[in-house]
């Protein structure tokens, strides 16, 4: 295709969030420090050197980490650094990298190199400084880190990040700060200080990084042998454990060390409640082949295989999700390995359903996260899953399998014929998390349903301009327009009157699905389904009104119109919009739409928006008022 010369670039807009301005004041704040050649770090082997503007050099000595909370670009110019697992060399494209205060803090470690012969020094100093003359690195800064150069150690470029995803959540009041620290490090402000924080990341203690026990290196290690054996199949790896125990972390660890081997990774979630890369209430299966450097939040995408199951707990109706679990499992090929996430609840039923799961996934290693004492759950030894009676299957003393109202899930065969005759075949490996407060109930950094409009957010953020300005607020942009006759509609979680389905329907959040049947309508109405299908889920979106006189929806969603063509039902779960985007609409006049004080909450249905204040005043908490 021939070039073609773009408009010229636009000034960024006045009016932009005070999370600009205060970046802005961080890079000033910088420079008066770079002006006044007050650069000399404080910490040997730590050099920091303003590059640019928005930009730094960080020169690291073997081993020497830096913890931090904030979000950046890194590109490694000489050397190698590893971050939360993933090895970055000078070859690889810069890595947006997100460490928000909601999180554990990311940690960038100087990878040991072997000291070449002394012949070589004057060729490798010649290479660092290219890297950083070809990345137009001042010369100024260039001088100061070949000052501390030496072969072994490494050579860092870091760039402030704006993203469209992340100009939309520090938006919103409730998250403006969402990477700053929130509490302030009893050291000094040093110079490499502000020259970090022009870039707009803050150096916190190593405390607040991740903290690897030796259970859990020793899993890793067995999980990469594994991994990479090309003898013994292809790796299935199931991961398992009560809630805060640190599953999601440990998942995205190992997938960042398998892509130093690998060129992709399978990835299944069968945690609704907690998803890594779709937004909550789904199961999906995603081929990740970059590595996963922040929070759910920051890396949403579609997969190759997704099912809306449309609540964040699956207690009320298990056979269902055991049936969406083994729709989106089928879409696996065992072409690459399979690292599978499950949900926390693993007691009582929970247990139970667990081990259902096990024996239709068929895993080759089980990684089950818990503390020392295993108050939580059993340990799961092939011998107990073998005799253990799971939710819907049988154990090797039981008689008969439960009777079900399903038989989707009843008629589950193994390639082996019953699968109950004979003990699983996977190697168990333990986990015990050391971080504080691991395995508590309620315990954790933020409230899990603080994660999950996070990760709302963070989809919605897809719909805002790629240039840098002023964020655009949901209500100014366009929807589309979907006649009622061209898409069914069933609501998931309750049962909901046809007289009063739009109420429900209206400014609410669905997921955008292809049923196999044909839309067939008979009435100038809308399409009820009357059982909720187990279907491809393509993206979500908000119904932003209803025009009952043109049966028209209007629909607002990031999905593509090429995969929007393929979307012929909508299902409405238990899945709320963000509070924050109801109460925050920019630009209004007057009543806020969808949000009113003057109301009958006694009418069925009906409810208020609650003021969510899960944040415990401690040290780890995140604070906000989320309202």
């Amino acid at each position: 295709m021939p070039a073609r010369r773009g408009p010229p670039a636009r000034r960024p807009r006045r009016g932009s969030t005070r999370g600009g301005r205060a970046e802005a004041a961080w890079r000033e704040f910088a420079a008066s420090f770079a002006r006044a050649g007050m650069v000399p770090p404080a910490e040997a082997g730590l050099a920091a050197v303003e590059a640019a503007e928005g930009a730094a050099v960080l020169l690291l000595a073997p081993r020497q980490a830096l913890t931090f909370t904030g979000k950046c670009r890194l590109r490694c110019l000489y050397g190698a650094v590893r971050l939360l697992g993933f090895a970055v060399a000078s070859h690889q494209p810069g890595l947006p990298v997100f460490s928000p205060a909601t999180h554990c803090a990311l940690t960038l470690e100087a990878l040991p190199a072997d000291r070449p012969p002394a012949a070589d020094l004057r060729q490798l100093r010649a290479a660092a400084r290219a890297a950083m003359r070809a990345h137009s690195v001042r010369r100024q800064a260039r001088v100061k880190v070949m000052a501390r150069f030496s072969p072994e150690c490494a050579v860092v470029l870091l760039e402030h990040l704006d993203t469209p995803v992340t100009r939309f959540l520090l938006s919103h009041p409730p998250l403006s700060r969402l990477f700053e620290p929130q509490k302030k490090e009893e050291s000094s402000f040093t110079p490499e200080d502000a020259v970090l924080a022009s870039v707009g990341i803050v150096k916190c203690s190593p405390d607040r990084g991740l903290l690897v026990s030796e259970s859990m290196l020793l899993a890793l290690e067995e999980l990469i042998q594994a991994f990479c054996a090309e003898d013994e199949g292809v790796p299935v790896v199931l991961v398992c454990g009560p809630k805060n125990t640190g599953k999601s972390t440990f998942n995205r660890y190992l997938i960042n060390l398998l892509l130093n081997r690998l060129p992709s990774v399978e990835y299944m979630e069968c945690d609704i409640g907690q998803t890594e890369f779709t937004p909550p209430g789904c199961v999906s299966l995603s081929n990740v082949t970059e590595p996963i450097l922040g929070p759910p939040f920051t890396h949403q995408q579609t997969p190759r295989k997704m099912v809306y199951y449309g609540q964040t707990s699956c207690e009320q109706d298990t056979e269902r999700y055991l049936d969406v679990v083994k729709y989106v499992f089928s879409s696996y090929k065992k072409e690459v390995p399979l690292v599978i996430n499950t949900m926390g609840w693993v007691k009582g039923e929970g247990l139970l359903l667990l081990i259902d799961i096990i024996r239709l996934l068929s895993p080759s290693h089980i990684v089950q996260m818990d503390v020392y004492d295993w108050k939580a759950m059993a340990p799961l030894t092939p011998e107990y899953v073998h005799l253990t009676p799971g939710l819907y299957t049988k154990g090797k003393q039981q008689a008969k399998c439960k009777q079900m109202g399903m038989s989707g899930v009843g008629s589950w065969k193994s390639s082996e014929g019953e699968g109950d005759t004979s003990a699983p075949e996977y190697k168990l490996l333990y986990v015990h998390p050391e971080f504080p407060r691991a395995g508590v109930a309620g315990e954790a950094r933020v409230h899990s349903g603080i994660l999950r409009d996070m990760s709302i957010l963070g989809y919605l953020g897809q719909l805002q301009s790629p240039d840098i300005g002023a964020v655009l607020p949901l209500h100014s942009l366009v929807p589309y327009q979907v006649p009622f006759s061209a898409v069914a509609l069933r609501v998931i979680h309750t049962d909901v009157a046809p007289t009063n389905i739009m109420y429900a329907v209206n400014a609410s959040w669905v997921g955008l699905c292809r049923i196999p049947d044909e839309i067939r309508c008979q009435t100038d109405g809308p399409v009820l389904l009357t059982q909720t299908p187990v279907c491809d889920c393509l993206g979500f979106g908000i119904v932003r009104g209803v025009e009952m006189e043109k049966k028209l929806y209007h629909v607002l969603t990031p999905v593509p119109p090429e995969n929007l063509r393929l979307v012929n039902c909508l299902l409405l779960g238990n899945i709320a919009v963000p509070n924050c985007v109801l109460v925050g609409q920019q630009g209004v006049e007057g009543e806020i739409p969808y949000v009113t004080s003057d109301y009958n909450y006694s009418i069925l249905g009906s409810g208020k928006l609650k003021k969510k204040k899960h944040f415990k005043r401690r040290e780890y908490a995140f604070e906000c008022d989320y309202t």
